[in-house]
């Protein structure tokens, strides 16, 4: 069997979390009287990190350092009370999940969402299963797509880098593969279109979770 491992990102791949993330954000919008967006312009906002993502949905004019940190703690309260209300998995990845699982291949997640906020989703959403690791944004530990955490994560496997499948739905996912020699899979049911993940550089895209068990079944 060519791979032996998958790391997931988490947002809009495991978990549809649009949803909780835009109802924090638009409520500190709401306190600064700033216009709030759709579903729509978070999913091209989310995939790196809070930080970006309260600076890219703050106004141009709020988009000073005092401003954007101000907005940055409250988004992190906010979504710390609000991160379970309509998250949920996607059809199916339980499914692929159990699957993997029963082949014992190596699960991981790698979540450019901030690490506490991670544990605590992947605590209630994803406990059925075992994953060897699970980080979020850690504090000096550079975001995809920087390939230092996929590496450390291909170490905590005992595995090579060319024998894991990256699954993600975005071109930073997509580029963190490449980056770190790893196998790029896109989601085609998360945030971006094709498009993006193709032009990133996507070894493969996959419409349903459990096509990916395709690559394993081989």
């Amino acid at each position: 069997m060519r791979f032996k491992g998958v790391i997931f990102d988490l947002d809009g791949t495991l978990l549809d979390t649009l949803e909780d993330i835009a109802d924090s954000m638009n409520t500190v919008l709401k306190t600064f009287n700033y216009p709030t967006h759709s579903l729509e312009k978070y999913k091209i906002l989310v995939g790196m990190g809070m930080k970006n993502l309260v600076t890219n949905a703050l106004p141009d004019i709020a988009r000073d350092e005092a401003s954007i940190e101000k907005a940055f703690k409250m988004m992190f309260e906010e979504y710390n009370h609000r991160w379970d209300k309509k998250t949920k998995l996607y059809p199916g990845i339980e499914d692929l999940l159990n699957n993997l699982s029963s082949k014992n291949i190596k699960l991981a997640v790698l979540s450019n969402k901030i690490d506490s906020i991670t544990q605590l989703i992947f605590k209630k959403y994803l406990y059925k299963w075992e994953f060897v690791a699970v980080f979020g944004e850690r504090k000096g530990i550079p975001r995809k797509p920087d390939p230092y955490s996929l590496l450390e994560i291909a170490k905590i496997m005992e595995l090579r880098p060319e024998e894991i499948v990256l699954l993600g739905d975005s071109g930073t996912d997509m580029t963190a593969a490449n980056n770190a020699n790893m196998y790029g899979v896109g989601a085609l049911w998360g945030f971006r279109l094709e498009e993006e993940l193709l032009l990133h550089g996507a070894k493969a895209t996959v419409k349903r979770p459990m096509d990916l068990f395709t690559l394993f079944e081989k």
